[in-house]
């Protein structure tokens, strides 16, 4: 099965998830995505596939998120939520799983397996 994983090898949810995918027999192709950041497309395209808002893939935790004064709260446009998580690859959610069956956040990273079955 073709599978796509946007990976932090520092997180341990992106460490469990790859783990699942693995006793799987899944070998997915991992986008280290704080080294190699997604686009404002290529991010439109993963928020399409998780059919959610872009607001829903920023990590509010963030210190990132706290510098820039940004909120769950903020009305503001998708094309600016995709240049913020863009222009701040640390803001963005994780894992991300995408395979043909469809896209989920690993958080918990058992939700990868409602797009494996």
């Amino acid at each position: 099965m073709k599978c796509t994983i946007y990976h932090n090898p520092k997180c341990s949810k992106c460490r469990t998830t790859l783990e699942i995918l693995n006793s799987k027999g899944i070998e997915p192709t991992i986008i280290e995505y704080l080294k190699d950041p997604p686009s404002k497309d290529e991010l439109e395209e993963i928020v399409s596939k998780l059919k959610i808002h872009p607001r829903q893939l920023v990590r509010f935790k963030e210190d990132k998120a706290k510098e820039l004064g940004i909120s769950a709260d903020d009305e503001l446009t998708r094309e600016q939520w995709l240049s913020i998580m863009a222009d701040n690859p640390v803001l963005i959610e994780r894992p991300i799983v995408i395979t043909p069956k469809g896209a989920v956040i690993g958080r918990p990273p058992e939700n990868v397996l409602e797009v494996l079955e």
